[in-house]
């Protein structure tokens, strides 16, 4: 193999038994009990041969389920591919998804070196590179608060931020920067350009057509398990979008008419005052020094920081509210004191209506369930018997375009089926009140279009949908009004295209 290839594929192949997708014995006995021996495969790769060279940035697109997510995993080794061969020269770090391989109740502190540690990497070097970590993520604040209380924006920068500083031979990201916002997402690419120079090579799968025209110098476009095109970003991409149905003059946005306001006077969400706060806590060691985080240290309160503060709003029937600004703005904290989830330490809030929230990837799945049972299994989880949720299965399966994989264990869905059949089960049954916190970032173009125009049908029906995303097009082209936020409070709250260009002033002052 030549020297200045990292990674060679020839006849690559993976497949899938429908059903079963490598079970392990929770799925088996799943499927036993509900007599499902299906006898179908589906390939995820097929026949993929190819070679990705060192000293390269490649951006991965293509629709959800074509076979990106099993590509990476059989770069990482995480799968044996059942036809063809691989080879792989060098040493893998993986980032499959937000946070994975996080441990939720142990502080951005101690994950750092379990992560870290996970790499392959010692104590003592971990340590060495701790401050480095934290400062590039800009999590400095939050690093000793327990994960649980992270969005996914945050998990993302601390995620990246570790694997970037190992400095791999080959750095493979799986939709780990989705919910990355505007100005961590430009000093992330920054830094991949910059650890490419040291011969290694990126694999980066993500739905942001930006990212991959900014700062990749290939583009690999998979489709139906099969490399569909193969080249410079400025001569895929075009093809991609125009293939997903979006504009093909060079532009990537979607392709989406202006939302025409039309909400009414009654109000159905109104905070006045709203705060809340968290306890900042700081890791304290033993004076040996030789504790490890998690073991024989004591966590003691530092300061109290508002994760929102004096923020007034009220929201009226038949809005959609887009709310922006970057990670750890107060944005998810806003949306967990809508569904009740927290409750405020200052102020109030009322709402007219019942809320159904989509928080994050997949949430409130069982992953070892399929995506069928699934369906039925947050349906009723919202309060719906099961007769209106046979009756509405078929549309659900429909519109979320996973119908050759809904007897599939969600275990092995990639962010994006997730993403879409999340959206699907909940944008089906007719909220009240709809909030989605980032959770359809990881969705292709093609269904981020489909999921934004149901969004402005759900208009005539919701009271109203409340949207935290960093796809700015989407506010703006979307979205009846707008918040842009940081630092937990309001900057401004108005017109979108106002917000829009504010908060990309903001960001460009930054940089």
């Amino acid at each position: 193999m030549p020297a200045d290839v990292a990674v060679k594929a020839e006849g690559l192949g993976v497949k899938y038994l429908l059903g079963s997708c490598r079970e392990d014995i929770q799925s088996m006995i799943f499927n036993t009990m509900l007599n499902r021996h299906p006898k179908k495969y589906l390939w995820a790769l097929h026949e993929v041969t190819v070679s990705l060279f060192k000293g390269d940035i490649i951006g991965v697109i293509g629709s959800n389920g074509a076979g990106k997510s099993t590509f990476c995993k059989v770069i990482s080794g995480l799968l044996r591919p059942d036809a063809g061969h691989i080879d792989v020269v060098g040493d893998v770090t993986t980032l499959l998804s937000v946070g994975a391989g996080f441990k939720n109740e142990l502080s951005g502190l101690e994950n750092i070196f379990l992560y870290g540690m996970m790499l392959g990497l010692s104590r003592g070097y971990l340590k060495e590179l701790l401050i480095e970590i934290i400062g590039f993520s800009g999590l400095d604040k939050f690093i000793d608060q327990p994960l649980k209380n992270y969005s996914s924006g945050m998990r993302s920068r601390l995620a990246f931020s570790i694997a970037a500083m190992v400095e791999p031979d080959i750095l493979v990201m799986d939709e780990a920067l989705s919910t990355g916002d505007l100005e961590f997402s430009e000093r992330a690419g920054r830094k991949l350009q910059n650890l490419i120079t040291k011969s290694g090579m990126a694999f980066i799968v993500t739905h942001n057509l930006n990212f991959v025209a900014n700062f990749c110098n290939r583009a690999l476009w998979i489709e139906k398990g099969n490399i569909k095109a193969d080249g410079l970003p400025e001569e895929v991409l075009p093809l991609y979008e125009k293939s997903a149905s979006a504009l093909s003059s060079g532009k990537r946005i979607l392709c989406l008419k202006q939302t025409a306001a039309d909400f009414k006077a009654r109000k159905v969400i109104s905070a006045e005052n709203l705060g809340v706060k968290f306890h900042l806590l700081e890791a304290r060691f033993n004076k040996s020094g030789k504790s490890r985080p998690g073991d024989g240290c004591v966590m003691k309160k530092k300061e109290v920081l508002w994760a929102l503060r004096g923020v007034d709003f009220t929201v009226s029937e038949g809005e959609i509210l887009g709310i922006i600004g970057p990670n750890a703005a107060g944005k998810t904290t806003l949306c967990r004191v809508l569904c009740g989830i927290l409750k405020p330490d200052a102020g109030t809030i009322n709402i007219d209506g019942d809320t159904t929230a989509l928080l994050s990837f997949g949430s409130g799945f069982n992953i070892q369930l399929a995506g069928r049972d699934n369906v039925y299994l947050n349906g009723m989880m919202l309060g719906i018997d099961k007769k209106r949720i046979d009756h509405l299965y078929d549309e659900v399966v429909e519109f979320s375009g996973l119908a050759k994989f809904m007897d599939q264990p969600v275990k092995n869905y990639s962010s994006g089926m997730r993403a879409r059949l999340g959206f699907s089960i909940m944008s089906i049954i007719k909220p009240d009140i709809f909030i989605i916190d980032e959770a359809l970032n990881a969705g292709d173009i093609h269904f981020y279009e489909k999921a934004s125009r149901k969004v402005q049908e759900l208009m005539a029906e919701a009271k109203a949908t409340i949207v935290v995303t960093h796809n700015i097009h989407f506010v703006d082209k979307v979205c009846t009004r707008a918040l842009w936020m940081d630092k937990g409070r309001i900057l401004f709250d108005g017109d979108p295209k106002e917000a829009v260009t504010r908060y990309r002033d903001f960001v460009k002052n930054k940089i």
